[in-house]
């Protein structure tokens, strides 16, 4: 396409339109009980398969590796390993908040002590020097807490 044809092409705009747009969805046994866990006492807990010992944070119905059912409840540490991170240079509005995220931010995805799965979740430093593979994290959590992922503020470098 040369220049002269992109200035005359019509941009599309895609809107889903003035309509109020609710949903509801539900995050399960497992997940309801890890959400309320986190909510009333500030604990993280991960879900054990019986068959491999694989243990998955947020828990889970049913294995990944092994497709068998999982009931066993194992409590799993606060803090863990960077295993991967990014540190995120453009602004987006938070769809939980509806607030326009401050940049530069972490981004980090986090082996929790005690599990084998990874949480994704956001980091308190932006700094490449030390937001990285390895380093060790503490997952602070908000006052008020609603029962929601984000009820860990956020995981801050130790």
């Amino acid at each position: 396409m040369t220049n002269q044809e992109e200035k005359k092409q019509e941009l599309l705009t895609v809107t889903s339109g003035e309509m109020y747009q609710p949903y509801n969805w539900s995050a399960g046994s497992r997940g309801s009980r890890f959400l309320t866990e986190l909510k009333e006492n500030k604990r993280l807990f991960g879900i054990k398969c019986p068959k491999c010992g694989r243990v998955y944070v947020p828990p889970r119905k049913v294995c990944g590796r092994c497709y068998v059912a999982m009931d066993e409840l194992v409590p799993v540490s606060d803090e863990g390993e960077i295993v991967v991170c990014a540190i995120i240079e453009f602004g987006f509005v938070d769809p939980a908040t509806g607030v326009q995220r401050p940049v530069p931010y972490g981004y980090i995805f986090v082996r929790l002590d005690g599990a084998d799965t990874t949480l994704p979740h956001f980091c308190n430093s932006a700094d490449p020097e030390k937001v990285k593979v390895g380093a060790r994290v503490k997952a602070v959590f908000e006052d008020e807490r609603k029962g929601t992922l984000m009820d860990i503020r956020h995981f801050e470098l130790i």
